[in-house]
């Protein structure tokens, strides 16, 4: 099994969010490892009407998917808020391209603690 860098992927994720596009308040990075040890990141793009955001774990999912890859196994998403887990939305696409044991983390600060469930931990009646 692939072996997960946290503190690169948080790196990477923390570049991706000094990119985010915002109208509101919290600009989001994210970033995944394919399970063919690929890294993509994402930043949340926000749009005037709000109905039409782009989250950041959305980003580095169909960042992956446009290289030709389907599969990962870990993402870390980063804001600068606490316990800021993904969306239900957002988790439906984790389940889809990472399913419920892939592994997903979060960090509020650069070098701060990294938190990290399974997908299914954080949606455990999950429809499968």
């Amino acid at each position: 099994m692939n072996t997960i860098k946290w503190e690169n992927l948080a790196a990477i994720a923390w570049e991706a969010y000094d990119k985010a596009f915002i109208i509101g308040k919290t600009k989001v990075g994210a970033a995944l490892l394919s399970k063919n040890d690929n890294i993509y990141s994402g930043c949340n793009v926000e749009h005037r009407y709000r109905n039409h955001d782009v989250h950041a774990e959305i980003n580095a999912i169909t960042n992956m998917v446009n290289n030709g890859e389907t599969n990962f196994i870990a993402i870390i998403i980063v804001a600068e808020r606490e316990n800021f887990s993904p969306c239900g939305s957002c988790l439906d696409w984790i389940f889809q391209f990472g399913g419920e044991n892939c592994l997903v983390s979060w960090q509020s600060s650069i070098n701060g603690a990294i938190k990290t469930f399974r997908a299914k931990e954080l949606m455990p009646q999950y429809p499968f």
